[in-house]
C-alpha cells in the first residue's frame, strides 16, 4: 500500500471507529492560543482549568491579559503547571502583539502561511508544536500538527525512522494529505486517541486499534498489559 492511500486508510478508520472529535474546544482564536501554551507539557484537564480561571476574571482578550501582573498571572494559570514558565510565555506573545501589531489579534493572524509561522515561531519559549496547533487551530491554516503521538504511531506502522524530525514528519504528511483544514484538524486529534487508547509509550495495546490491519508483515504487535 502506498504511503498517501495508507494515510488516507488510517484516517477512514480512525475516524469510523472514533467520529469527530471537536478540536479545539476554545470560544475564541485567543483562547486557543492561551491553551496551546498553556498545554506544553501537562494534560488538557489542567489547561481548562486555567482557562477556567482567566475566564472567571474576565481576562480572555489580549488587552485585558497584558494589563495583568505577572505574578497575578501565574497564580491564575497555577494548574496548568510550570506555571511561572508559562506566565513568561504568554507574557512574549502578549508583547510581540504589542510591538508588532498594536495588540490586534486580527492582524497577526492575517499575515501569510509562512510569515505567520515565522513570527509565531519567534516567541521565546514557543516552538514547532505550539506553533502549528496555532496556525491550524486558531488562524485555520493548512498545516499538520506533529506531537509525540504522531510520530510513535508512524514509526510503529513503519512510515518514519525513529529519528525522524519534526519537520521530516510534517513534510510526510503535508505531502500526501489534502490540504483541507478541516481534516487536518480531524486527524490531528484522531492520532492523539489512538495514542492515548492503544498506541501507548510502553506496552502498546494493539488489539481493537483501529490501526491495526494496516500493521505490516514484521511490524510489532502487543497485546499490551
Amino acid at each position: 500500500m502506498r504511503t498517501a492511500e495508507k494515510l488516507r486508510a488510517f484516517y477512514a478508520a480512525m475516524f469510523k471507529a472514533y467520529g469527530p472529535q471537536g478540536w479545539w474546544p476554545a470560544g475564541s482564536p485567543f483562547e486557543v492560543i492561551l491553551g496551546a501554551i498553556l498545554t506544553q507539557n501537562t494534560n488538557w484537564r489542567n489547561v481548562e482549568r486555567a482557562i477556567a480561571n482567566l475566564k472567571h476574571e474576565g481576562l480572555l482578550t489580549p488587552a485585558a491579559l497584558t494589563a495583568v501582573e505577572p505574578e497575578r498571572l501565574a497564580h491564575l494559570i497555577r494548574p496548568a503547571g510550570t506555571y511561572r514558565l508559562k506566565a513568561v510565555r504568554l507574557r512574549h506573545f502578549l508583547r510581540l502583539l504589542a510591538d508588532r501589531f498594536a495588540g490586534d489579534l486580527a492582524a497577526l493572524l492575517a499575515l501569510p502561511t509562512t510569515a505567520l509561522r515565522e513570527t509565531v515561531l519567534g516567541v521565546r519559549g514557543i516552538g514547532p508544536e505550539t506553533a502549528d496547533s496555532i496556525l491550524l487551530y486558531a488562524a485555520d491554516r493548512p498545516v499538520f500538527v506533529v506531537d509525540a503521538y504522531t510520530a510513535r504511531i508512524l514509526h510503529r506502522h513503519g512510515l518514519i525512522d525513529r529519528d525522524a524530525t519534526y519537520d521530516d514528519i510534517q513534510a510526510l504528511m503535508q505531502g500526501n494529505l489534502a490540504d483541507d483544514v478541516s481534516m487536518l484538524k480531524e486527524y490531528h486529534a484522531l492520532l492523539v486517541e489512538v495514542g492515548k487508547r492503544h498506541c501507548r509509550k510502553r506496552a502498546p495495546r494493539c488489539p481493537g486499534c483501529p490501526l491495526e490491519p494496516y500493521l505490516e508483515e514484521g511490524q510489532p504487535v502487543s497485546n499490551g498489559d
